[in-house]
């Protein structure tokens, strides 16, 4: 028989005496049953964090993720609740790159990802036929300066119409406004090709070699109205010397960009990344 479906709780508020044995009490007195518990303490802001997930005793899991919110803000908590069982709808936006839209697709197949991939969206024609050959569904929908607004309206009523629950941008080489991304109104993870904050924007391989680093790194993180500057993720990097041209950097850069945006997707599906300010705890 499959595994019964959990509830994955993560919330967070000011610190107090006790904050763990009271969450853990609320779900034994209901007949949960804990099956991963987590917590951090920001020792400057006072602020605690918690990733709890149990299952809930047989009955209404809906009930029990209500009953948990109305108790967690008893405790001057915010919590999101959300259940194992769920499968987001993602849609992958891409160019022409396509090592991370690869990379993602095959995890997506080998049953890395807890999702549904409902859709690939373009900006370019090119990934057509690759993404028809995974047997998905893809969208070409150009975007132009001139028409962006009328351009993201497009796009935003086909992410309504297939209820997307979250956006991956593998590669997308364009900038969502600001208006896209609050009328979208779901999460949407971008990689970048620089360990940010340094080299963000346009070109930043070809940053890193005119700068003569020693490092270089790619980022996922939440896209937001200000370009290369959301709450980081995931990020690793790579080192290299000055024998390495643009050209190396590119090709050691791929792999890191395509670990790195694996790994900010499964925790984001896996409901282990809270953001907070312009950070993220990530229960990993």
């Amino acid at each position: 028989m499959p595994p019964a479906a959990s509830l994955v709780a993560l919330l967070h508020g000011p610190d107090q005496p006790g904050l763990v044995a009271r969450v853990a009490g609320w779900i034994f007195e209901r007949g949960g049953n804990i099956l991963h518990a987590d917590q951090h303490r920001d020792m400057d802001a006072g602020i605690f964090f918690q990733r709890i997930e149990w299952v809930p005793a047989l009955g209404d899991a809906s009930a029990d993720a209500a009953a948990f919110r109305i108790f967690a803000q008893s405790l001057g908590m915010s919590a999101r609740v959300a259940s194992s069982a769920e499968r987001p709808r993602l849609a992958v936006f891409v160019s022409k790159a396509d090592h991370c839209f690869h990379d993602l697709v095959l995890r997506w197949k080998a049953g890395e990802f807890a999702c549904e991939l409902a859709a690939v969206v373009s900006n370019h024609a090119d990934l057509a036929p690759v993404a028809r050959g995974y047997g998905l569904s893809f969208h070409h929908l150009p975007v132009n300066a001139a028409t962006k607004p009328a351009d993201e309206a497009r796009q935003l009523a086909l992410l309504a119409s297939l209820d997307i629950g979250l956006v991956v941008l593998a590669r997308y080489m364009q900038v969502l406004s600001a208006d896209f991304l609050r009328q979208l109104g779901r999460p949407v993870i971008n990689i970048h090709h620089s360990f940010l904050p340094a080299f963000a924007g346009g070109k930043p391989y070809h940053q890193a070699a005119a700068r003569g680093v020693k490092l270089i790194g790619a980022t996922a993180h939440y896209a937001t109205a200000i370009l290369d500057d959301g709450p980081i993720i995931q990020q690793d990097v790579a080192r290299v010397t000055h024998r390495h041209g643009v050209d190396d950097l590119v090709r050691k850069g791929r792999d890191l960009e395509k670990s790195v945006l694996a790994q900010a997707v499964r925790w984001h599906l896996e409901n282990r990344v809270l953001v907070y300010g312009n950070k993220t705890v990530v229960f990993d």
